[in-house]
C-alpha cells in the first residue's frame, strides 16, 4: 500500500485527536428512523420519478416498478427525512454520522433498475450529512463532528454459492465488486466524508473487493482518507457467513491499516461481547462496535430499551474493549444519548505499543 497525504488533513488530525482523548460515538440505526415515518410510494417516487420514469434522464430507466423501501432513493426525493434523522442523532452526542449509502451500489441498485444513479445517491448521502455535521459543529466549535461514508455488502457474496444444487456458482465476482464500489467510493469522497466505512461485512472477499477500489480511487486521487472496517458476526457459531473467526477476520483486513475495525449488526451487545473483546487483545488501531438493540423478537422488532444497551455497552468501555461505539438495527437516537452519557469520562482503550504487539 503506498504512502499518500491526508485528502483532508485537517479533518484527519481532528479526528484522531478526539480517538485519543475519549470514546467516540457513532450514530444509530437509519432504517428504524426511516420506518417511523411511514413513508408512501410517493415520497420515494418524489417530482423526480413521479411520472414512472427518472426525469433527467431523457432517454434513461423507465420506473415503472415499486420503488417504496429504497431507502437510498429518499437522499434525492426526501433528503430533508434523511437530513432530520443525522441531526437527531448529532443532537443526542454522536460525534460521528454514517451516510445513508447502505445500499447505494449498482448490485443492490439494480433491485430497482436505478443502477445509473450509484455515484449520485453517494454524493449526495455525503453532502446531506456533511451539512447536519457542520451545522452542529457550527454551535459546538471544541466537539467537531465526522461523516462516515458508508459502503454496505451489497445483497450478494463472492464467496459463497446461492444455490445449494452448485457449491462452484457464484452470482457475482471480485472484479464486479470492485467496479460498483470504484463508483460508490467517489460519489463518497466528492460528496465530503472524512472517513470510509466499509461495513457489515459478512463475506471477507466482498470487503477485500471494497478495499481494493478504495485504495485505486486514493491512488488516482494522490491522497487517502482514514478506513474503517466493521465486519458481522451472524450467530452463535461466532464466526462470519464466509465462516471466519474473529481472529481470522482481522488476519484478513489488518493489511489496508484501517484506523479502526470492529463488529456491528446481526448481535445484541451481550452476544457481541466476546468477540469485541478479541479485537480489542489483537488489533494495533482503534476498536468499533455499533450492536443490534438485542436481537430481534418473533416478529422481527428490536425490545432492548435504552437504559439496557447503554448499560452492556458501558462494561465494555469499563473493560478497555472500546475506541468507538454506536447502535445498528432497532437502535434510535435515545439508545445513542443513554450509550454517549453512559460512556462519557472512561478513558478510550489504549492502542498497544509496538513491544506488546511484537509480542
Amino acid at each position: 500500500m503506498r504512502s499518500l497525504p491526508w485528502l483532508h488533513p485537517d479533518r484527519a488530525a481532528l479526528l484522531l485527536q478526539a480517538l485519543q482523548q475519549r470514546i467516540l460515538i457513532i450514530d444509530g440505526a437509519m432504517g428504524t428512523m426511516i420506518q417511523r415515518h411511514r413513508l408512501e410510494e410517493g415520497d420515494y417516487r418524489g417530482e423526480r420519478f413521479a411520472g414512472g420514469f427518472d426525469s433527467t434522464h431523457a432517454h434513461g430507466p423507465g420506473c415503472e416498478h415499486d420503488l417504496k423501501g429504497n431507502n437510498d432513493l429518499l437522499l434525492l426525493t426526501r433528503p430533508e427525512v434523511i437530513a432530520g434523522i443525522h441531526t437527531a442523532y448529532l443532537e443526542a452526542g454522536a460525534d460521528l454520522v454514517e451516510t445513508n449509502t447502505f445500499n447505494a451500489t449498482s448490485v443492490s441498485q439494480a433491485d430497482y433498475h436505478l443502477e445509473h444513479l450509484v455515484y449520485e445517491l453517494n454524493k449526495a448521502g455525503a453532502q446531506v450529512a456533511r451539512q447536519c455535521c457542520d451545522a452542529i459543529e457550527a454551535t459546538t466549535p471544541d466537539k467537531p463532528r465526522f461523516v462516515i461514508g458508508v459502503l454496505g455488502p451489497t445483497s450478494r457474496t463472492a464467496s459463497i454459492s446461492p444455490n445449494v444444487n452448485d457449491p462452484g456458482f457464484r452470482n457475482t465476482s471480485f472484479d464486479q465488486l470492485r467496479g460498483t464500489y470504484r463508483e460508490a467510493i467517489e460519489g463518497l469522497i466528492d460528496g465530503g466524508a472524512d472517513t470510509l466505512m466499509v461495513e457489515t461485512v459478512f463475506d471477507t472477499l466482498n470487503a477485500k473487493a471494497a478495499l481494493f477500489a478504495i485504495e485505486e480511487a486514493f491512488d488516482a486521487r494522490g491522497a487517502r482518507l482514514p478506513i474503517m472496517i466493521s465486519g458481522t458476526i451472524t450467530d452463535a457459531s461466532g464466526r462470519t457467513l464466509s465462516g471466519q473467526t474473529a481472529e481470522a477476520f482481522y488476519a484478513s483486513m489488518a493489511h489496508s491499516q484501517p484506523l479502526s475495525i470492529g463488529f456491528n449488526c446481526a448481535l445484541g451487545a451481550t452476544q457481541m461481547r466476546p468477540h469485541v473483546e478479541t479485537l480489542a487483545t489483537i488489533a494495533s488501531g482503534y476498536v468499533s462496535a455499533h450492536p443490534n438493540a438485542g436481537l430481534p423478537n418473533a416478529f422481527g422488532e428490536y425490545d432492548e430499551t435504552p437504559e439496557e444497551t447503554a448499560a452492556t455497552l458501558k462494561e465494555f468501555a469499563q473493560s478497555g474493549l472500546l475506541n468507538l461505539v454506536g447502535g445498528c438495527c432497532g437502535t434510535t437516537p435515545a439508545h445513542i444519548r443513554a450509550i454517549a452519557e453512559a460512556v462519557a469520562g472512561i478513558p478510550p482503550r489504549a492502542l498497544p505499543t509496538q513491544q506488546e504487539q511484537a509480542a
